[in-house]
């Protein structure tokens, strides 16, 4: 009797199935290399060959798991990327706006795990096609950074102080003039650029612009 023969991804999902953990595991060491690497070298020390020597994996077992080396990049970068700052529950609408974009200007001097991802995103090989919401490790990584700039502002852009002195707020400016002033401070290397001085600036801008009549500041 002629038995098929079983395809190395129909192994491991009837290994899923029946509770076998070594997936799980596998996939936790190539994710926990690909990590160590990318904290250490950058995407480019992410390599195929790298991860699965350091995390003692075979090739085949990692394509099971990540179907390319951008894939596996992506979920790297993924699981550094910080939760975002959220905004006091109390305080003025400046002073709410302010402790984001203040924690923001820390985070993004002293360990800017976002923006490097961002970095990578844009010079990646599908820059100039439409993002897709696939499922992907890459297309999650996209979701994981609009979620973790947008969120801690959606709070206060939905507050009631936010629509009784503001106009309608373009939440991708809003997102430009709060955070780009920090963005900018990175990549220009500026020695003694001041996050937090630029962080209040952006703030007090952003008022400024979107402010309803008689309620911005002279």
């Amino acid at each position: 009797m002629h038995i098929p023969a079983v395809g190395a991804g129909e192994t491991e999902e009837a290994e899923t199935m029946t509770g076998d953990p070594r997936p799980a595991r596998s996939r936790a060491r190539l994710l926990e290399a690909a990590t160590a690497l990318l904290r250490a070298g950058g995407p480019a020390a992410v390599t195929i060959d790298a991860v699965t020597r350091q995390a003692n994996v075979a090739r085949a077992t990692l394509y099971r798991h990540f179907p390319s080396g951008n894939d596996l990049v992506a979920a790297a970068f993924t699981s550094l990327i910080p939760p975002p700052p959220m905004p006091p529950e109390r305080g003025t609408l400046r002073e709410r706006l302010q402790a984001i974009v203040v924690e923001w200007a820390d985070s993004i001097a002293e360990a800017p795990t976002t923006l490097t991802a961002m970095a990578w995103l844009s010079l990646g090989p599908d820059i100039t096609g439409v993002p897709l919401a696939d499922g992907t490790p890459v297309s999650s990584l996209r979701e994981r950074i609009v979620e973790q700039y947008a969120a801690p502002f959606e709070t206060v852009f939905d507050s009631a102080d936010a629509a009784e002195q503001l106009q309608p707020v373009d939440r991708p400016i809003a997102l430009a003039l709060l955070v780009g002033p920090l963005a900018f401070g990175r990549i220009s290397t500026l020695p003694d650029f001041d996050y937090r001085a630029a962080a209040v600036a952006a703030v007090d801008g952003f008022l400024n612009a979107y402010a309803k009549p008689g309620q911005r500041s002279e």
